[in-house]
């Protein structure tokens, strides 16, 4: 094995390009969600919507969007008319339910699943960034079984918080079902959604690298001791 395996894109180019490029639209998608509302307001992970004011101008707050670091009370007359955060585990003030009239049970359950989001999106955007970085590395063929792995990790972890973001929403909604008293909608964010797409980028990336790791799906070894066989090497 040469100086040569251990440089980016010298060997099985394809499926390294390929890998990175899914695992940095993966990246991306998480770097958006993770710096959702406030930070990016028209990112969040769940709305608690009014049905009562619905199409009637009011100034009382009738949608309640929450982000990883914050949330935004809007009303239909001004949009965004109160944010909370940039914070890490942001408190919800009693003034902020009081405006919305939005049942406090189901607020501070959502704070409290809050907490899981806020430690494991982090995590899971720093293993997919490593993930990305290591995948142009593939010439060695156990350093491309350590990236395997770590991709592996990677979807493992996002898979989770994926399923924590739709847990959030769907206990939530659970919740709403069971007040009937209340005139009030839960509904899933953009976050969510792009979520989805992140963690199936990671599983697409985990399949091209396990391709590369077993020389399977058309992926041939190369042959080190001449350099003139590399033509043969399609991936």
């Amino acid at each position: 094995m040469g100086l040569k395996d251990h440089k980016p894109l010298t060997r099985y180019r394809v499926i390294s390009g390929l890998s990175c490029f899914v695992l940095v639209c993966s990246f991306i998608l998480f770097l958006l969600v993770g710096l959702s509302l406030p930070v990016i307001k028209p990112v969040y992970l769940l709305v608690f919507r009014s049905k009562v004011a619905q199409g009637i101008p009011t100034s009382i707050a009738t949608d309640l969007k929450f982000g990883v670091w914050g949330l935004c009370a809007s009303s239909a007359l001004k949009e965004n008319a109160l944010c909370i955060g940039p914070q890490l585990g942001y408190e919800i003030p009693e003034t902020v339910v009081a405006l919305t009239g939005f049942p406090t049970s189901i607020i501070q359950a959502v704070q409290q699943g809050l907490i899981a989001v806020l430690v494991l999106h982090p995590i899971a955007a720093g293993l997919v960034f490593l993930a990305m970085f290591a995948s142009l590395f593939l010439g060695s063929h156990g350093f491309s079984i350590f990236v395997l792995v770590l991709t592996i990790l990677a979807a493992l972890v996002s898979t989770i918080v994926l399923g924590v973001d739709l847990g959030l929403v769907l206990t939530a909604k659970n919740r709403v079902a069971e007040l009937n008293q209340f005139s009030l909608e839960i509904l899933f964010g953009n976050a969510v959604w792009m979520m989805v797409v992140s963690v199936i980028l990671v599983w697409v990336a985990v399949i091209l690298l396990s391709a590369r790791a077993c020389y399977c799906c058309g992926v041939r070894r190369h042959h080190h001791h001449d350099h003139h066989h590399d033509h043969h090497d399609r991936y």
